[in-house]
């Protein structure tokens, strides 16, 4: 079984290798007893969302682990992946704007392309 910071480091591999943008890793292990770390990553297109949290997916299999579960999958605009202390959030820009996840969840401010319309 892999540690929380082994997973971070499969899923941003696993993100970078399809070519995620704005890849941010937030510790939530101070603000949630039910995981330690979110990532969030944009995809562009419904298409390369789902191939990022595909990629995730397998390369966490091949590394062992159990994925809890998959959202989002038919529409392509954001999603889940749920590997229990490490959840995974791929979105299109717009959608991640929207929801604003870093924010919520008190990570450092940051700009989006998106954001500067």
């Amino acid at each position: 079984m892999l540690t929380v910071e082994q997973k971070t480091q499969l899923v941003v591999a696993a993100l970078e290798d399809i070519k995620a943008t704005d890849i941010t890793v937030i510790n939530t292990s101070k603000r949630s007893p039910l995981f330690e770390c979110m990532i969030v990553a944009s995809g562009s297109s419904n298409r390369q969302t789902k191939s990022l949290a595909d990629n995730v997916v397998k390369k966490l299999q091949e590394a062992g682990e159990t994925i809890l579960s998959t959202e989002g999958e038919k529409s392509g605009e954001w999603v889940l992946v749920d590997l229990g202390d490490v959840l995974v959030h791929v979105m299109q820009p717009a959608v991640r704007a929207y929801y604003n996840l870093e924010e919520l969840w008190g990570a450092t401010p940051r700009t989006h392309a998106a954001n500067k319309s």
